[in-house]
């Protein structure tokens, strides 16, 4: 069985947001930090589609969740 990996820039082409890694990373930097206790598809950056989609993606442990779980972590730093 075959199974692709995701990016970082993939996860954001998912999202509906620009994806070049520049635009990735400045996202990121105008995002972070997080406050602590808040869930990352709690934030009120996201539209509602785009927090289901990463809210699914943790509570059903799906193929996004690994680069979900990087894009929480970057976002809290």
């Amino acid at each position: 069985m075959e199974t692709e990996l995701h990016t970082m820039n993939m996860l954001f082409q998912q999202l509906g947001l620009p994806d070049s890694d520049e635009e990735v990373e400045r996202f990121i930097v105008r995002h972070r930090p997080l406050p602590r206790g808040l869930m990352i598809h709690e934030a009120s950056f996201w539209k509602p589609a785009q927090a289901k989609l990463l809210k699914e993606s943790i509570d059903l442990d799906a193929e996004w969740a690994e680069i979900v779980d990087e894009l929480d972590a970057r976002l809290r730093y």
